[in-house]
């Protein structure tokens, strides 16, 4: 049991063990609720996609099915896995998985979608088993808090404390459903391009364009 801000997380250790059902096809599901999901943060908590086994969702078969990266075993070996086998990187894409190092009692590691980009420090998630347990939460925050913006740690929104957990968790780093050395599509290339310069670009007041970043280094 670890105290969470003034939350309790309970189970994360069990969170993302290997689903025994295979998925046959390495398309992803394309996102089709209905239900508005602008606003930033909370999300939404969302009923089991079709095609999924009856029975609590756990991470592994869901990132799959959403990202169409079709990759076995408990999260933590994702990462080691994708290598030679799809490209991999440290910059979000719509669609990559975001895998999470095993890390205090999550002892199996996490893996999340990325279902959009909002700016260099923010995307939302898609996934499972996090911190409802067993249930889909979908567009949901993270944050790089990491000082050089590199994704390699993020704090998660924990719907029980409506707001992000206090956890910095380890990223290793995300898996692209595409393979390696494949140059992005011209949509993401662009997009990177876009955050590059946002990051760069002043505000005009005289503050750090990374705002983030200056507050973890002090200098904000």
């Amino acid at each position: 049991m670890r105290v969470q801000g003034n939350a309790i997380v309970l189970g994360l250790a069990a969170m993302c063990a290997a689903a025994s059902i295979p998925t046959a096809s390495a398309r992803a599901v394309p996102d089709t609720d209905a239900r508005d999901d602008s606003a930033v943060g909370a999300g939404f908590i969302s009923s089991k996609p079709p095609g999924h086994p009856a029975g609590d969702l756990e991470c592994v078969p869901y990132a799959r099915t959403t990202s169409g990266i079709q990759l076995y075993g408990d999260a933590w070996t994702w990462w080691t896995q994708a290598q030679g086998r799809y490209a991999t990187g440290t910059s979000p894409r719509v669609g990559a998985v975001m895998a999470i190092k095993p890390f205090n009692n999550s002892r199996l590691g996490h893996v999340a979608t990325v279902s959009r980009i909002i700016d260099s420090r923010t995307v939302l998630l898609s996934h499972a088993n996090w911190s409802v347990p067993g249930q889909v939460e979908r567009n949901v925050t993270a944050l790089d808090v990491s000082p050089a913006n590199d994704w390699s740690r993020v704090r998660i929104w924990y719907a029980p404390a409506r707001g992000l957990g206090t956890t910095h968790w380890p990223v290793a780093g995300f898996i692209y459903n595409s393979k390696p050395g494949s140059r992005p599509e011209a949509r993401e290339r662009a997009e990177t391009a876009r955050l590059a310069t946002a990051a760069r670009a002043s505000n005009g007041k005289g503050r750090r364009s990374d705002p983030i970043g200056a507050i973890i280094a002090g200098a904000y």
